[in-house]
């Protein structure tokens, strides 16, 4: 057993092994692993490759065959998956801040007491999350395919939930 990976056998599985697409119990394991990424960018706004750190996660879970889970749970903040390449990254942030400026702080309702209406929009347009198939231990990646972790209202800890099942 690996320490912070649940083993469980799931009715659908076990319903294979009654019909004999399994020839053991051990084959119809399917491992669950969690992890937490924490983040702590001390500007307002930042793009993150996070691949290394799931590659990790994937490590670390002993899963060869599955699917993995990413996503970033606060709501000004996203993962999404593309090129890391600074000057894709830069016309994000030029598109997003023409889409969502940051300011006049006042031209959004949702900003009293606060000034993040810009970060849940731009949250909102690049996504919350993104899965990834896990072949042979690896993320199944087209060309050029990256995770990164997106900060819109930085300068706090946020995390980013790794969820991966398998076998």
């Amino acid at each position: 057993m690996i320490k912070g990976v649940k083993y469980y056998c799931n009715v659908y599985l076990k319903q294979m092994t009654d019909l004999n697409y399994h020839t053991s119990h051990e084959e119809c394991i399917m491992k669950s692993y969690r992890k937490e990424l924490w983040f702590d960018v001390p500007t307002r706004r930042a793009f993150i490759n996070i691949t290394p750190r799931v590659r990790e996660c994937i490590t670390e879970s002993g899963i060869i065959e599955g699917l993995v889970l990413v996503n970033a749970m606060h709501i000004t903040a996203s993962v999404f998956i593309n090129d890391d390449e600074s000057g894709l990254h830069q016309d994000f942030d030029d598109w997003l801040e023409r889409l969502a400026p940051h300011e006049p702080i006042s031209s959004y309702r949702h900003n009293v007491g606060e000034d993040n209406a810009d970060g849940h929009m731009k949250r909102q347009i690049m996504g919350r999350e993104v899965v990834v198939a896990v072949t042979n231990g690896e993320l199944d990646f087209g060309p050029w395919e990256q995770i990164f972790y997106g900060e819109f209202d930085g300068r706090r800890k946020k995390r980013v939930l790794v969820k991966i099942i398998g076998e």
